[in-house]
């Protein structure tokens, strides 16, 4: 195993004890708001702290790119991409659906990820050229070849409603062209069911780096495909995301460039 993906892995079994043990008394939980249905935690920052203690001891010239703490002045070929708890509503509600992400990106890919669910201690690794791993076995994507048969997971704009007719079209649309959408609430967790086959694609805007970065190594290592909405490469940049097996990736990239934010982000 690399030893960066190693220390990962650290880091992210540090993080799921203390939102463990947090999701034991939710009712002593201090909840508070960033915006609208965004909310953060005392254990979304405990965790957040104990990722980055972990992995500045280690590597401690490493710049950091965080949920709550934001990004680290530090200049480095090596950035770490950390969600210490995604799905933070789900937590707070006892709904068992959330992870702690992390990935290293050098010089802007990605090439470390761990996706850890504390909930069902299910360990999701990748090294860039070595595979995808779910608990030390090997994953791949599934091998559904139409659509029409997927099992598609997304996730609704919540913070930024304005998006939301636009999102009901495309969630009409998906939903006659394929068998089931699924929308569980933690992206990164998503994304890595799409890595191990649980789901066959996945597609989601107004997503952040940390909510992609680590599902999205996982995804290609597992033989799917990941982009933005046209098709290309930019998704941790335009916060639009889809991805799948090869032959769903190429039947719903078609459906998505009419619901992009591209030309509003660019300009």
């Amino acid at each position: 195993m690399h030893p960066m993906l190693n220390i990962a892995i650290n880091a992210a079994r540090r993080a799921a004890q203390i939102i463990t043990r947090a999701s034991l008394d939710l009712d002593l939980l201090q909840v508070s708001k960033k915006q609208h249905n965004d909310f953060v935690t005392e254990v979304d920052k405990a965790s957040e702290a104990a990722i980055i203690d972990t992995l500045t001891t280690a590597y401690p010239d490493h710049a950091i790119l965080a949920e709550e703490s934001g990004q680290s002045d530090n200049e480095s070929e090596y950035q770490w991409i950390i969600d210490p708890l995604d799905g933070t509503t789900n937590f707070i509600h006892g709904f068992p659906y959330y992870c702690v992400s992390i990935a290293l990106a050098h010089k802007g890919i990605v090439t470390q990820a761990v996706v850890y669910d504390p909930t069902r201690n299910d360990l999701f690794t990748a090294t860039r050229g070595c595979g995808a791993f779910l608990n030390d076995r090997r994953i791949r994507v599934a091998g559904r070849d139409r659509l029409a048969d997927g099992l598609i997971g997304t996730g609704f704009p919540f913070r930024d409603t304005a998006d939301l007719d636009a999102y009901t079209r495309l969630f009409a649309e998906m939903t006659g062209a394929c068998a089931g959408l699924r929308r569980p609430g933690a992206g990164a967790l998503d994304l890595a069911n799409v890595a191990a086959g649980r789901l066959d694609g996945f597609f989601e805007q107004g997503s952040s780096a940390w909510d992609m970065a680590a599902g999205s190594l996982l995804i290609t290592e597992a033989g799917g495909l990941v982009g933005d909405y046209a098709g290309g490469s930019d998704f941790l940049r335009l916060g639009e995301i889809v991805a799948g097996n090869p032959k769903l990736y190429a039947q719903m990239v078609p459906m998505l460039p009419g619901y992009s934010r591209t030309k509003q982000r660019v300009s």
